[in-house]
This record gives C-alpha cells, sequence and structure tokens, in this order.
C-alpha cells in the first residue's frame, strides 16, 4: 500500500521540522530561545479568558457553519472601525487563518490551477496548494530593494491560461515588507487585466513600523469583488491557540461556495468564538502598546545581526520576522547544529531555515527566519548566542 503522491509532494514545514532536536536538547538541560516560529509572548487579552470563563450553557452544542453571529459581528465591527467595508453577510469564521486560505485556494483554483506569489512567502502557502491541488508559482522580490514587488513586466512573464489568483501577504511574512499604493496598483491593475482573484493574507495588520500607514487591499476601489481576505487573532491579540480566523469577501458566488467548506466541516469551536468576539472589547490601547513592543523587539535584532560579520538583512516594516543571509554554507545544517552540539552557558537558540519559504530552486539555502517575539532581555541573549554560534560554525571547518 502506498500514501498519495500529492501527500508525498507536501513539504515538511521549516518552521517546525526542527522541532525534534529542540526538544532533544531541552532533555539534555539546554535552554532554547525559540526564534523559529511566531509565538508571541505577550499576554493574550483577559477579556477573552473571561468569556471563557462565564460560559455557562447545560448544552456544547454545534455553532452555525459559518460562525456564531457574535464572534462574526465582532470581526465586523472591526474591519468597520479600520475603514474596510465588511459587513456580517461578507465574513465566515474558520478554524485560523490557515483554514481561511485553503478554503479560499480551493474555491478559487482546480487541480492543476496556478497562483501567483511574491517570494519568499509564508512557508504553509505551498502546502496548502499542494494540498488543494494548486502550484505556487513564484515572483521573485529582493532585499535590496525591500521586497517591493517587482514590474507588471515580471508578473505578466509567469502567467499562462492556468493562472487564477495573487496570493501574498501584507505586511509580509517572512520578509516584514509593507506594502505601500504603488505595489497595490501593481497587483490591482494585474487582477483587472487578466481576471485574476487577489487573495491577501492580513493577519499582521497592525503591525507595521516606522509611521508607516496600513493600507488593506480589501480597501482598494474597483477591484472588490476579486479581493478575497484572510484573518485571524492569533497574532494580533497574541492568541495563537484558540485558531480563530476568517475569510471575507464580497464576491457573492465565492462565498456561497465557500459555505460548502464550511458546512462540510461543520464548525469552528464554540467556546473559542465566545473567546473571540469577547476581543472586541479590548482597548486601543492594547494594541499600541504591542506595536510598540514589536518595534523597539525588531529594533534590537536588526542591530544585533548588522553586528555579525558576513550578515546581510534588511530591516522589515512591519510583521514580526526578518529575513537574514548568513555567512555559512548550508543553513539548515547550521540550524540543527545550534540545537544538538552548541551552547552558550547551557542555552541555545532554534532558527527557521530560509529555503522552505522560497519555490525556486537553490534560493534560501544561506538564509533564516528570526521571529522576534520574545522578551528584551531574551532577544539580546538569543542573538549572542547567534553571533558566536556563526563564528564556531565556521571555525570547526
Amino acid at each position: 500500500m502506498n500514501v498519495s503522491k500529492r501527500i508525498e509532494a507536501m513539504q515538511y514545514s521549516p518552521i517546525r521540522k526542527l522541532a525534534p532536536f529542540a526538544e532533544d536538547a531541552k532533555k539534555t538541560g539546554k535552554k532554547v530561545y525559540h526564534l523559529n516560529i511566531g509565538q508571541p509572548d505577550i499576554e493574550t487579552p483577559r477579556e477573552f479568558f473571561d468569556a471563557v470563563k462565564n460560559f455557562d450553557e447545560k448544552v456544547l452544542e454545534y455553532a452555525f457553519s459559518q460562525g456564531m453571529p457574535q464572534t462574526i459581528e465582532s470581526f465586523a465591527n472591526y474591519y468597520q472601525s479600520l475603514g474596510i467595508n465588511f459587513t456580517k453577510d461578507d465574513i465566515y469564521i474558520t478554524n485560523g487563518g490557515s483554514e481561511a486560505l485553503f478554503f479560499a485556494i480551493v474555491a478559487t483554483c482546480d487541480y492543476g490551477d496556478e497562483i501567483l506569489v511574491p517570494e519568499p512567502f509564508y512557508t504553509n502557502y505551498n502546502g496548502f496548494s499542494k494540498s488543494a491541488g494548486a502550484v505556487v508559482v513564484p515572483v521573485p522580490t529582493s532585499a535590496a530593494d525591500g521586497f517591493k514587488l517587482p514590474d507588471l513586466a515580471v508578473w505578466e512573464k509567469k502567467i499562462t491560461p492556468r493562472t487564477r489568483a495573487i496570493l501574498l501577504s501584507n505586511p509580509g511574512n517572512p520578509t516584514g515588507a509593507v506594502y505601500d499604493m504603488a505595489d497595490m496598483e501593481k497587483v490591482k491593475a494585474l487582477a483587472l487585466k487578466h481576471d485574476l482573484f487577489i487573495i491577501s493574507d492580513e493577519v499582521y495588520k497592525e503591525m507595521v513600523y516606522d509611521g508607516l500607514k496600513f493600507t488593506s487591499f480589501a480597501q482598494l476601489e474597483g477591484v472588490e469583488d476579486r479581493v478575497i481576505l484572510t484573518d485571524s487573532i492569533s497574532k494580533r491579540y497574541s492568541a495563537c491557540g484558540a485558531r480563530i480566523g476568517c475569510i471575507a469577501s464580497k464576491n457573492i458566488e465565492i462565498m456561497k461556495n465557500v459555505m460548502k467548506l464550511c458546512q462540510g466541516r461543520l464548525c469552528v469551536a464554540t467556546i473559542e468564538q465566545v473567546g473571540a468576539a469577547a476581543l472586541a472589547a479590548v482597548a486601543p490601547k492594547y494594541m499600541e502598546d504591542v506595536v510598540v513592543e514589536y518595534e523597539k523587539r525588531r529594533n534590537i535584532v536588526h542591530s544585533a545581526l548588522n553586528n555579525i560579520k558576513g550578515v546581510v538583512c534588511e530591516k522589515p516594516r512591519g510583521a514580526f520576522y526578518i529575513m537574514a543571509k548568513l555567512p555559512v554554507d548550508n543553513a539548515e545544517n547550521f540550524a540543527k547544529w545550534l540545537l544538538t552540539d552548541f551552547d552558550v552557558n547551557g542555552a541555545t537558540v532554534m532558527v527557521a531555515p530560509g529555503e522552505g519559504f522560497y519555490a525556486t530552486e537553490g534560493l534560501g539555502k544561506d538564509e533564516i527566519r528570526i521571529s522576534y517575539v520574545l522578551k528584551e532581555e531574551d532577544l539580546k541573549a538569543a542573538m549572542n548566542i547567534l553571533d558566536e554560534g556563526i563564528r564556531a560554525y565556521n571555525a570547526k571547518g
């Protein structure tokens, strides 16, 4: 008996694939600073937990397939506060942003259809697409110009009769790029000219630094019926374990058919939706403080990387990730070695190898993604370990 070729073609997550080595390191007594995963250490708002504690129904029932009314309303009110015109009818609750992305791909692509994705990209875009039978077609961007989107001519060389959508995260994971209006107009022009959907992953929309202003693709005029937005409370409210997200679109036909997928998986967990709905009551100061904290952490990591000989990186403008080119022959081997053979005073770091964030073979082999979600003193310690680790790794020959 054989497993399917489809599942064989999927990659393991480069963000999590080294987890067994990290667990083995911990068993030996090492402290591991996790820079590999976007798991914030900022406290989840108490409103979430209070709502869950106050849940006092006699039966834990299925929720509606599209989501509980109060959860949908909380997302709708949130978007309206940002000037994004989604009503309750435009929003379905999903099991995190991941399910929203998968639903968007399934709803827009048949087997063998293609999705244009700026590269490097969130590694699971590949996994979601392969499991849906779609093909990721990478569109190159460069750290040298801040990962700005290329000219239309570059995009159009990638377009075939099978191209169905453009998928991108804004702000970018793993790049930290924040797309300006010029970038967004390129995507808009491409979508209109070639009749494409725009799947916009906007889970980091609040995390924008240096005084930049975020604009959602859902705010662009003239492509309202083409934009499919995916979102989550995971990063915004440090509630990754709740697994509450949403898919939103003004396209009635898309949403009508996404409902089939929602019904197929029955519903999203009821209690977590109760907690998520309560986040609408969180004061704006919570997010204001979060952004200040992440900008400070970004500055710590970027400054430290710039002081490590041979490291090349650009300062990210959003999200909480940074891509760095290291002076090592193979970043995955180096990342594994940090966990198995290296420590500084009993501590080491775990990073995400960069190759898995590319679809183009050969790219990212000497790059890593760092997630700056740890508190200040932990980030400083981790960056010192990375510095010493690079020197020790290269010295061993």
